[in-house]
């Protein structure tokens, strides 16, 4: 199957970036979001994204503005209805994510396959919330989408193996590594992430170092391009305590259950980058 025009539901940090390299790569992109001020939130973060990329001679104004043009932004999911393919990456909530399924089942045409961007919830339950549960899969981009090479394809056990070889086709279009995992709580890379990020913050609420040490270590005696509390606060605390707290339900094994730290800083709204403060303080 043919891929035109892909659908993303949602236009937050991990919406905007799917729909910027979708665009990038010459896909037509419907991109969606619950009001239009975060509509307008997310199209304007891929406009300064790439306006970022023009003044460091990383693509030329032509292309940006190319780019631009193959996005149309709306709240009405009714603009998928010719979509071949669709990326949901609402917030990581199973009972969110299956309403927004069973709408896209409705909506879409019978070929379209259905993704989700889910970093590690089941997508066999999400493929339950349909009629297709052969074209559902996971497309788990990593952050920042625009930058970060690689696509994580997770195939459940009801996924068929054509819609998988689709998705291989559509992710290196896209420029990226692929690697396929099975449907399992984390997957692979927020099975290993979690548990390092998890044991870092453990390691700062025991006193064992500071947060900028324990960055300073990771960063410089691990290669990594930030530490793993800086990572936090760019994933979301919230996000991570509830990716941790499902990964711990299922697995019941006790790295991943969350520090009491993550729910104090939770209970002060203390939820990372995005809310001005985390680990660290943002302006």
């Amino acid at each position: 199957m043919d891929i035109k025009k892909v659908g993303v539901v949602g236009c937050g940090l991990m919406g905007s970036g799917i729909v910027q390299v979708c665009a990038q790569s010459g896909y037509q992109v419907a991109a969606l979001e619950a009001n239009h001020e975060l509509l307008n939130k997310g199209l304007r973060s891929i406009d300064e994204f790439m306006a970022k990329g023009v003044e460091k001679g990383k693509i030329s104004q032509k292309d940006k503005e190319a780019t631009l043009g193959r996005i149309k932004g709306t709240t009405d999911i009714k603009d998928f209805s010719d979509c071949d393919l669709v990326i949901e990456a609402v917030t990581e909530n199973m009972d969110l994510k299956k309403k927004v399924f069973a709408d896209l089942d409705r909506i879409c045409p019978q070929h379209a396959i259905l993704t989700s961007n889910t970093s590690a919830l089941s997508i066999v339950e999400m493929a339950a919330a349909t009629k297709r549960p052969g074209k559902v899969l996971g497309l788990h981009f990593m952050n920042p989408v625009p930058i970060m090479p690689l696509l994580e394809i997770v195939q459940a056990i009801s996924t068929d193996n054509e819609s998988l070889e689709t998705c291989k086709r559509f992710g290196k279009s896209l420029g990226k590594t692929i690697v396929v995992a099975k449907d399992t709580p984390g997957f692979i890379v927020t099975r290993i992430s979690v548990a390092f990020n998890l044991n870092a913050i453990r390691m700062l609420e025991a006193g064992i170092a500071t947060r900028e040490d324990i960055d300073t270590s990771v960063k410089l005696g691990l290669n990594h391009p930030m530490g793993p509390l800086t990572l936090a606060d760019m994933l979301g605390i919230d996000t991570l305590y509830n990716i941790a707290c499902d990964m711990y339900e299922k697995l019941k094994d006790p790295q991943y259950a969350p520090p009491v730290l993550l729910q104090k800083m939770i209970a002060a709204g203390w939820y990372g980058r995005k809310s001005g403060k985390g680990f660290y303080e943002y302006k």
